[in-house]
């Protein structure tokens, strides 16, 4: 299996192709027109956008939040806008990397079991003390790990080599030359860079911040992301519904993502299909975060509330994208005040999974850019169709997927995608997550899904046995 990127936000995503099955016969998806998503289900119009072309619009001006400094408690996941550098050797002195004695090896050159050694012990040190016994010949020194050399000793004999004696200790193995004996800055020296700009601090690297002696970096900050479903027809999830209401899942979809990519998200929950709240609600928001995400009102209906407050500000395009689902999309800014321009906002079809491959494919890599991201883009991976299924013509599909492994014998071995290709009988392959396909509001289907399959608008029928692209989710 060939692992690839997503294709460039310059290139049209040609290289998303199901190999070796050819466009062939009218596309037999179900036509869904719903309030939220209704031209996601129409043939795509001349003028609408690809995939690509939409992605290089949003990224084509967008840079990483400006840099702010944070303690190494805050940094964890976010991306350093400048090198550490050692504030000092690491380590900062000669230590012992065992329990044990601290000796001069020349003292015991012949030590063995049958010709054992026994020697004073002038000295017992612990870690963190500041205590330099100078050994002389045949002295030694008690020492736990960590605790400084104490000058004279050359070597550090484990406490399994010894009776463990306190006053006097016998040893009965001869240690080699230096053994047991971290040098200072064996590590890294005072002055090297022990990180690079654009390095996610990711535990370990946080840890590698705070052994050179930093105790706050230079990071960009997360994006503070508003997430807000429209809808007079959402309610909150627990809540009774009489006919006709449904519970919000978007807005916990939306912000649960926002937060996986690495950003802050602030959960606004649903608002009605009323202009004059949604508008006071985004003016009110416009300076307190840095993206705004919305999901529903975007389509041709008579009360798609997002594109009647936001088309005529003229800083928010809506056009629709070659893609399925997710035809219908706004992307674009709130306006500016005093030269300081206003959020992101991404206008999102309203049915969940629209939603959700509107996200993966749009927002995640705007919000990884915000944040200094050196990968924008999910892992992508080539599988193997297992079960075959109907593309729309002209959009490119994402549908969400099952990834399994699965041995010669039929047995399947789980999802894990480290493996690529064919190796020691295992194969990788893909299904469609829910048994109707691609559907725009197959919220339940969705959470079983683990990747996105990636069809290219060329192709109307996937066959089982077809290589395909697949943006892994997990």
């Amino acid at each position: 299996m060939t692992e690839t990127n997503l294709p460039g936000a310059t290139a049209v995503p040609n290289e998303f192709l199901v190999r070796p099955a050819q466009a062939d016969g009218a596309h037999a998806a179900h036509h869904d027109h719903t309030h939220s998503d209704r031209a996601d289900a129409c043939a795509p119009a001349a003028s609408a956008r690809t995939v690509a072309e939409q992605l290089a619009v949003i990224l084509a001006d967008l840079k990483p939040l400006v840099p702010v400094r944070v303690s190494l408690d805050a940094a964890r996941g976010l991306v350093l806008a400048e090198d550490v550098l050692s504030a000092t050797d690491t380590p900062p002195f000669d230590n012992s990397a065992m329990d044990g004695y601290a000796v001069i090896r020349a003292d015991l050159l012949g030590a063995s079991a049958q010709n054992p050694i026994n020697l004073p012990v002038v000295a017992d040190l612990a870690a963190g003390t500041a205590e330099n016994p100078h050994l002389m010949r045949g002295q030694v020194a008690r020492i736990m790990t960590g605790a400084p050399i104490p000058d004279g000793a050359d070597a550090v004999v484990p406490i399994e080599d010894t009776d463990q004696g306190t006053d006097r200790v016998t040893i009965v193995r001869a240690p080699t030359a230096a053994a047991h004996v971290r040098r200072a800055g064996e590590d890294a020296h005072a002055g090297d860079r022990v990180l690079g700009a654009g390095s996610v601090l990711w535990p370990t690297r946080v840890a590698a911040a705070a052994s050179a002696g930093t105790s706050s970096v230079l990071v960009h900050p997360a994006p503070r992301v508003a997430v807000i479903s429209t809808g007079s027809e959402l309610v909150t999830p627990g809540s009774p519904t009489r006919r006709g209401q449904i519970p919000d899942s978007n807005s916990f979809l939306l912000a649960a993502a926002v937060t996986e990519a690495g950003g802050v998200a602030i959960r606004v929950g649903a608002v009605p299909d009323d202009d004059d709240t949604l508008r006071a609600l985004l003016t009110d928001l416009a300076g307190t975060v840095d993206v705004i995400v919305l999901s529903g009102g975007v389509s041709v209906g008579a009360y798609d509330v997002v594109k009647a407050v936001l088309q005529p500000l003229g800083t928010v395009h809506f056009g629709p994208v070659k893609m399925q689902p997710g035809k219908p999309q706004g992307f674009g800014r709130w306006p500016a005040t005093e030269n300081v321009p206003g959020p992101l906002i991404f206008a999102l079809p309203g049915n969940p999974v629209s939603a959700y491959v509107s996200f993966e494919v749009f927002v995640r890599p705007a919000l990884r850019r915000l944040l200094g991201h050196p990968e924008l883009h999910r892992r992508t991976i080539t599988a193997t169709v297992a079960d075959g299924w109907n593309s729309p013509p002209g959009r490119a599909q994402y549908m969400p997927v099952i990834v399994t492994h699965r041995t010669d014998s039929g047995t399947e071995t789980g999802t894990d995608t480290d493996t690529d290709g064919t190796r020691d009988g295992t194969h990788i392959e893909v299904r469609p997550a829910s048994r109707g396909g691609s559907g725009s509001h197959l919220v339940a289907g969705l959470a079983q899904a683990t990747g996105l399959a990636i069809v290219s608008e060329d192709t109307t029928h996937v066959r089982g046995g077809d290589l395909i692209t697949v943006m892994l989710s997990s």
